[in-house]
């Protein structure tokens, strides 16, 4: 029976190359998900369990490492390749960790001896959550680097257009082309796609729990789980309740 393996990456031209490459040097690995952000990864990895999952670190919203931590969970067997453009700083905490990684751009011969160290492994179950979480911390520092988060957004009621700050946002949900913000007071049309707002909001507070919802953490009051494993979310200044898909669930460890 043939390896299968997933791969996530948000650029589409990385993402085809990885996937003509992985063609050409490892034809018996069966492709099952391409996934363009870390919340579809999470999604197609419940479903599949693939063998070997090809991750990218930065991605919208849910990076690369926080997909791997949830994998204990969504799916155990899976090996994990990180795919980067970091640094010297980052590579060598992917090297002290032992970890299995890519550096964009991919080329062929580190391709093929990473090919040889995952087989070497198979089917040993993948990397233990221990190193995983000394490599978030090692790359926290290079990632919170970056840029600034936002701090306030402009969106519209009615004729109005309001500015909101972020602090005063209670989810952000996905109102088909658009998106709609919730704080305390009421709703407001934001025009800018659910999937952008993950690339500017701090991951710190800010958190996708469903395909179609962005939370901010700081207003929630309670996190549980409903018979099937589904997650719910009580609120601190809002009556409805928040659902938090399954795949997502494990995201929410430890709290």
């Amino acid at each position: 029976m043939p390896l299968e393996a997933l791969i996530a990456e948000d650029e589409e031209l990385l993402r085809q190359s990885l996937v003509e490459q992985l063609g050409r040097l490892w034809p018996e690995l069966k492709l099952v998900a391409e996934c363009e952000d870390g919340a579809s990864a999470l999604e197609q990895l419940a479903e599949k369990q693939p063998d070997i999952a090809f991750l990218d670190i930065r991605m919208p919203g849910i990076s690369g490492i926080e997909v791997a931590r949830a994998l204990s969970e969504l799916s155990p067997r899976t090996q994990v390749v990180f795919v980067t453009a970091y640094d010297q700083y980052a590579i060598d905490a992917f090297e002290q960790g032992a970890m299995d990684y890519l550096l964009k751009p991919v080329s062929d011969e580190r391709l093929l001896a990473t090919r040889e160290r995952v087989l070497s492994r198979l089917p040993n179950t993948r990397q233990d959550d221990a190193v995983l979480e000394r490599l978030l911390q090692r790359l926290g520092p290079s990632q919170a680097a970056d840029r600034p988060p936002l701090a306030w957004i402009t969106a519209s009621n009615g004729r109005d257009t309001q500015l909101i700050m972020l602090e005063d946002v209670v989810y952000f949900r996905a109102d088909n082309k658009y998106t709609t913000v919730v704080t305390s007071a009421g709703e407001s049309l934001l025009r800018t796609p659910l999937r952008e707002l993950l690339e500017v909001l701090d991951p710190q507070h800010f958190r996708q729990v469903h395909r179609s919802t962005i939370v901010n953490m700081k207003a929630v009051a309670a996190v549980s789980r409903d018979d099937t494993g589904r997650g719910v979310l009580r609120l601190r200044q809002r009556p409805e309740t928040l659902v938090v898909s399954q795949p997502f669930m494990s995201l929410f460890r430890g709290m």
